[in-house]
């Protein structure tokens, strides 16, 4: 869920919770990072979003690699198991950046499934040439 979107995160995660399903946050570029440290230790899975949701295509913001850093040394601090994912701008250019600054699972709309052969561009998201 977006983080922006709940009156009370922590009772939302909690239900969710209460279903055994997986908990996540989402976080949008304009989001500052401390808005989800307080509610890391209860999620599986923070999705940094790196392009303002809602539509593909949009250019990769390399400004909210800050986040993913940021998480990765919050995670790694406080000794946290959640992944870390990065959603937007997603491509052979970009996906480097996103690993190196934390990033475990990387989104990539675009830069597949608008090219004629899904497969090359993949293995160049994968840095597999």
């Amino acid at each position: 869920m977006h983080v922006e979107s709940a009156c009370d995160v922590s009772a939302t995660l909690a239900g969710i919770r209460t279903h055994g399903v997986a908990a996540g946050l989402a976080l949008n570029p304009d989001t500052p990072f401390d808005r989800v440290v307080p509610y890391l230790p209860s999620i599986d899975l923070l999705l940094v979003m790196t392009v303002h949701p809602g539509f593909g295509g949009q250019p990769f913001r390399p400004e909210t690699l800050g986040k993913v850093a940021a998480a990765a040394e919050e995670r790694a601090r406080r000794r946290l198991r959640f992944r870390i994912e990065v959603d937007g701008g997603i491509n052979a250019g970009t996906a480097g950046a996103a690993r190196a600054a934390g990033a475990d699972v990387l989104v990539a709309g675009t830069s597949v499934f608008g090219v004629p052969d899904i497969a090359p561009a993949i293995r160049a998201i994968r840095g597999e040439g």
